[in-house]
């Protein structure tokens, strides 16, 4: 009796072993092939949640089946996020999150107030140059500022010219006697070829003929390029003296295309030239050129700068900072919390547990390493500011894997 009761349990157990068998073997052939079995420790804490591939901790190797490196280092898993609420959901367990650098930051609200800084050249200001240029032809007699650099200032006799065209009008007024419509028809020809008032004041005084007219400097000014000589013939139209006012100059700066909303006419700016280190001086923006450059994408401001003690030259090299417009209470982040793919904007939503949820935002100004918000987000959530690339990646990978589980489980397909 007893040899045929252990044959019995043994029919028993053997039945029930083939069963169990016959159980695990079609369970684990329906399985989803985005559903992989926990790991053997953590498996607590990650049960039901699924595996979406496994990653390399040392490089960037994934792999859909559980693998090792070529130093024998088990590939760390990254689990998904079974909320149908949250698509692209990806959660790094903490180890991952440490050895990847993932670092976050908090969406805050504040002034916005940035400095732009440009680089640029020392320009004579345009309304500041004149020259010396005669309508009439002649000789130069005399010649009183003689050299390239001197300082003149306004009023001050440059040079004496004898012009026998200016003689023969001047003539024809002593003729008439310096009264009545001829006398003043001369009197306008003069003019017209800019003979100086006071020559005209003593012809109408003394009524005679002048054989030295006095040009003097029309303002005050240093002397850019000297083309009188003494006993040089000249003729209408040319140049003689070219001054510039050099007290007050030009910077004409290159602003960066997308610094351009931060700039406007009025707002100061700090300049420094690599001939006065240490040394600041102050200037003010007056105008913003009216087209970009194709080829750098940057226009050009004019920044005035004063310089009564003439330490400056035209043509130095300097770099400024200009306090930007102020943007009231905006919400920023930083920089590098922005994934930029061409087409949308994403940020990366820090959630507790090791829990990242890309959303799309709406960005506006950039001032420095901040970004304008202008939607997608709220004020103290926080977000990823480092090691963005990976987790996008990682939550492109867990959508991949998705629509792939997806396709299989409509065609009906499994893994065996």
């Amino acid at each position: 009796m007893s040899s045929v009761r252990a044959c019995l349990l043994g029919a028993l157990l053997a039945a029930s072993g083939l069963a169990a068998g016959w159980i695990v073997g079609r369970s684990h052939v329906a399985m989803p092939m985005h559903a992989a079995p926990p790991l053997q420790s953590g498996g607590q804490k990650n049960a039901g949640r699924p595996i979406l591939y496994y990653r390399d901790p040392m490089g960037g190797a994934t792999s859909p089946v559980p693998a090792k490196d070529a130093m024998g280092m088990a590939f760390l898993p990254v689990y998904g996020s079974q909320d149908p609420e949250a698509p692209g959901m990806v959660s790094l367990s903490p180890r991952l999150v440490q050895e990847t650098g993932v670092r976050t930051a908090v969406a805050t609200r504040h002034d916005m107030e940035p400095t732009i800084r440009v680089v640029g050249t020392l320009r004579m200001a345009e309304p500041a140059q004149s020259v010396v240029s005669p309508r009439f032809s002649g000789w130069v007699e005399r010649v009183f500022a003689n050299a390239t650099g001197e300082t003149v200032r306004k009023g001050s006799p440059l040079l004496t010219l004898y012009s026998p065209e200016v003689a023969h009008i001047e003539a024809e007024y002593q003729f008439a006697g310096g009264d009545g419509t001829s006398a003043d028809g001369t009197l306008q020809s003069l003019r017209a070829l800019g003979v100086p008032e006071e020559e005209l004041a003593r012809l109408k005084r003394e009524r005679r003929v002048n054989d030295h007219i006095v040009l003097r400097a029309p303002a005050d000014g240093t002397i850019l390029e000297k083309g009188a000589v003494a006993g040089a013939r000249f003729a209408p139209g040319t140049v003689l003296y070219s001054l510039a006012d050099l007290s007050r100059l030009w910077l004409i700066a290159d602003v960066y295309e997308d610094d351009l909303p931060w700039i406007l006419p009025g707002q100061n700016a700090v300049i420094h030239f690599v001939a006065w280190p240490g040394r600041a001086f102050a200037g003010r923006i007056d105008f913003v050129y009216p087209t970009v450059a194709e080829q750098t994408r940057t226009a050009r401001v004019r920044i005035v700068l004063p310089d009564p003690q003439g330490v400056l030259k035209p043509g130095m090299f300097a770099s400024a900072a200009i306090g930007g417009r102020i943007r009231r209470n905006v919400l920023t982040v930083p920089a590098s919390a922005i994934l930029d793919d061409g087409v949308r904007e994403t940020v990366l939503i820090a959630q507790s547990g090791g829990h990242f949820l890309p959303r799309q935002v709406r960005t506006g100004l950039r001032a420095g390493d901040e970004v304008e918000i202008l939607s997608g987000l709220t004020e103290g959530e926080r977000i990823v500011t480092s090691a963005t690339f990976l987790i996008d990646s990682e939550s492109n990978l867990r959508a991949a894997f998705g629509r792939m589980a997806g396709d299989v489980m409509q065609t009906g397909a499994t893994r065996e």
